[in-house]
């Protein structure tokens, strides 16, 4: 069963990236201090997330927690 898609912003935001703004309709972008560039997310909180989205989520915190 696939994420929802408040719970990768709940997971992103926890390592501390902040939301910025920019970004049209439900589409959220985030960035970090340590992260070159930015994630975006698509989809309103209660939406299931698409293995893409949970995918990028999962590659930007590890490359911000090593």
């Amino acid at each position: 069963m696939p994420r929802k898609i408040r719970q990768l912003v709940r997971e992103i935001e926890k390592v501390g990236f902040v939301q910025v703004r920019g970004g049209k309709g439900s589409h959220r972008k985030f960035v970090h201090a340590q992260f070159k560039g930015f994630v975006l997310i698509s989809g309103h909180d209660g939406d299931d997330a698409l293995p893409y989205q949970e995918k990028q989520v999962g590659n930007a915190i590890r490359q911000i927690t090593q």
